[in-house]
């Protein structure tokens, strides 16, 4: 009774889309376009450190420090090279006076230059001035980047240097979107190209990228909602949404061709299609929008971000399918007809018994790789931030320059409890004992801890002293990330808590780095059981059987796991954000790869044995399944070689990389996984209903 209501309301639910075809397009239209409109109101956020949970250490310290003091933790180092003290001051009064510059920090900030710099500490001088070149720091305000540094860059010219974290930001604000502009470039031509040698109409490639393509848009435009989206969620998520959900409108144009040859009517023809193809698209979608929701859970935000973003992605993409494709197409279909052309491929290949030969050889090679491929994927050399710029930009040459002369510059920021001068002293003794700290800055080392701050006018303390705190600056020689980099924050911290308990403060870009580790490492372990866990429970449903999902979900994750050992056996440092993100993506978005191929074989093995079902699922399906595969490749190695950002860079090539792997382990692993758990598939499974004959 209760599937007799459900069929009446799809069956209403049909007839009055193809009943009002023509309002139903024009709806869809006129929200694309307003959604192109209000993609414009949608800021884009480059700043990782605003994903991080508030209660990180980092963000908290951020907090005391932004209102306790005027000023920031400097995000911008700049070269000058062949200067004396007179003219550096120079370019220090005209970078001060660059909008969005403060805090510009150099020598005479530290030392009275008007002795002979000869006299004071050697270390400390060379943190600022050596061999008449002068480096100077600073904070380029948030939101100022691109006017500020493009300032810095016409002061100094294109003999000097800069560096650091709102230059980096900067060039990801004038690369982000153009980039993405570049990657639609190549990849719709290349998308055409599969879908035309896929299909027998000129015309019908255009319904899907316009199906898909009106869900993008109206994905994109929803985000004024939201108010921002991050520059990765910008740059990956409207590729990935075509990429994974063309897919739906494939399927339903491919089931209203075929029903074309035998209903009366083009509109009676449609009507079949959508109900055939619906649960398929529906369980299809399910796996990925479970996949997709899964990130949602991340405590780094950025995941959250990206998989709100995919999640509502395939949802329109579902229902443009389902509503706008249908009403599209019967307005349309006479365009498909008059532009049909001759199959360019054929769509079925008598490879299966020779893919099958090769079951036990494939089975062993799993067996052997399986294992180490699992542990490799744990031991990459990860990278929590960007990983910095390529050597062949300018801001790579010029941080590599200021490296030669200067050193390795991260700065690290300490608040600790004002007014006991005599155990501050100490504990700035202490730091500066470290072999990675080049030299630090506070009122015991500066001023002197002899000299009580009240006898001093404010200007002279109000960079180390406010309300509550003391601040003391620490230059350190480390990347900004890696074991050397943490293990000084910890060595830091620890020193710190010796002499202030808890009641203390660290951050800089180090500090949150460690946050960062911290926090995305555990997001990990949940986001994956959660993927697995939901994406198995809508296998469980859609097959009825225990078996299937373990045999899909091995399938699937052991392309996963292949492809994310590839950078530890390559020795290739990886951005722990896209492996975090690819290892649900990819398993959320190819496992329907396993679901076309399963669906296709349970269908056969009604009407004869395992061996031969398998068989000809492959000569049917590895067409499909490859068209599939071949799409989602595209994109993401279309990403990698057009991004200069190396999270969406990352991002790209494991999706790349990624669904080949899935396509190859769907096509050789899973027919000989179900050749060899035919009889635990049978017990396992509600009905089967398997063919009963001779093997």
């Amino acid at each position: 009774m209760h599937e007799a209501r459900k069929d009446e309301q799809k069956t209403a639910m049909t007839e009055f889309i193809l009943k009002h075809k023509k309002s139903v397009v024009i709806t869809f239209i006129v929200l694309a376009l307003v959604s192109v409109a209000a993609q414009f109101g949608v800021k884009t956020n480059f700043d990782m450190v605003d994903y991080l949970s508030n209660d990180a250490p980092s963000i908290k310290s951020k907090d005391v420090m932004d209102e306790e003091f005027d000023d920031n933790v400097a995000n911008t180092r700049v070269m000058v090279k062949d200067v004396d003290i007179q003219e550096a001051l120079t370019y220090k009064n005209k970078l001060e006076a660059i909008d969005g510059v403060s805090s510009v920090m150099w020598l005479d900030d530290v030392m009275d230059i008007t002795t002979p710099i000869e006299m004071e500490n050697k270390d400390t001088v060379e943190s600022y001035y050596k061999d008449g070149n002068a480096l100077f720091s600073f904070e380029i305000e948030s939101g100022k980047e691109v006017e500020a540094t493009d300032a810095v860059y016409d002061l100094i010219g294109k003999d000097n240097a800069m560096s650091g974290d709102a230059l980096d930001t900067a060039i990801s604000q004038q690369s982000t979107g153009d980039e993405t502009m570049n990657a639609a470039l190549i990849l719709v031509p290349v998308v055409i190209i599969i879908l035309v040698l896929s299909t027998t109409s000129w015309l019908e490639p255009a319904f899907f990228l316009i199906a898909i393509g009106v869900s993008v848009l109206i994905n994109m435009g929803t985000n004024i909602f939201l108010g921002e989206v991050s520059f990765v969620t910008k740059a990956v998520a409207p590729i990935l949404q075509l990429a994974v959900s063309l897919d739906y409108a494939i399927f339903l144009l491919h089931s209203f061709t075929d029903y074309r040859k035998t209903a009366q009517t083009p509109g009676e023809a449609m009507k079949l299609a959508m109900k055939r193809s619906f649960p398929a698209i529906a369980a299809s979608a399910s796996t990925t929008i479970f996949g997709f929701t899964a990130l949602m859970f991340m405590k780094f935000e950025l995941g959250a971000d990206l998989g709100l973003n995919l999640l509502k992605g395939i949802l329109l993409s579902f229902i443009s399918v389902m509503i706008f494709l249908p009403a599209l197409t019967l307005i349309l279909y006479k365009w498909i007809d008059k532009t049909k052309h001759r199959p360019f491929l054929p769509s079925k290949y008598p490879i299966g018994k020779y893919i099958m030969k090769l079951r036990i050889p494939v089975l062993l090679l799993i067996a052997v790789l399986i294992v180490p491929a699992f542990l490799a994927q744990g031991q990459t050399n990860f990278l929590y931030g960007t990983g910095g710029n390529p050597d062949n930009t300018r801001a790579g040459q010029d941080e590599k320059a200021i490296e030669t002369v200067f050193d390795k510059f991260t700065p690290m920021v300490l608040l600790v409890p004002k007014g006991d001068l005599a155990r501050e002293d100490e504990l700035v003794h202490d730091l500066n004992n470290l072999d990675q700290v080049k030299s630090t800055i506070s009122y015991v080392n500066t001023v002197g801890s002899g000299i009580p701050p009240a006898y001093l006018d404010e200007s002279e303390t109000e960079s180390f002293f406010s309300k509550h705190y003391s601040r003391i600056t620490l230059n350190t020689t480390t990347e900004t990330e890696g074991d050397e980099a943490f293990a000084l924050v910890d060595k830091v911290r620890d020193i710190t808590a010796g002499y202030y308990g808890d009641d203390y403060h660290a951050l800089g870009e180090s500090v949150t780095m460690y946050d960062m580790k911290d926090i995305v490492e555990k997001d990990n372990t949940l986001v994956n059981a959660l993927t697995v866990i939901s994406i198995a429970i809508v296998l469980l449903v859609t097959f009825r059987s225990i078996s299937f999902p373990v045999i899909l979900l091995l399938t699937i994750e052991t392309s996963v796991w292949i492809n994310l050992a590839m950078p530890y056996l390559t020795d290739t440092p990886l951005v722990y954000v896209g492996y975090l993100i690819i290892s649900t993506v990819q398993l959320a978005a190819t496992v329907d790869y396993g679901i076309l191929f399963t669906e296709n074989y349970t269908q056969l093995r009604k009407e004869m044995s395992a061996f031969d079902a398998v068989k000809k699922t492959i000569n049917e399906k590895i067409f499909s399944i490859g068209v599939s595969a071949s799409i989602l490749s595209s994109v993401g190695f279309i990403l990698s070689g057009t991004s200069s950002d190396p999270i969406v860079s990352s991002i790209g090539l494991l999706l790349g990389r990624g669904a080949l792997l899935a396509f190859l382990l769907v096509v050789f692993f899973l027919p000989a996984l179900l050749v060899i758990f035919d009889r635990v598939i049978e017990k396992t499974t509600w009905r089967p209903n398997f063919y009963k004959g001779k093997e």
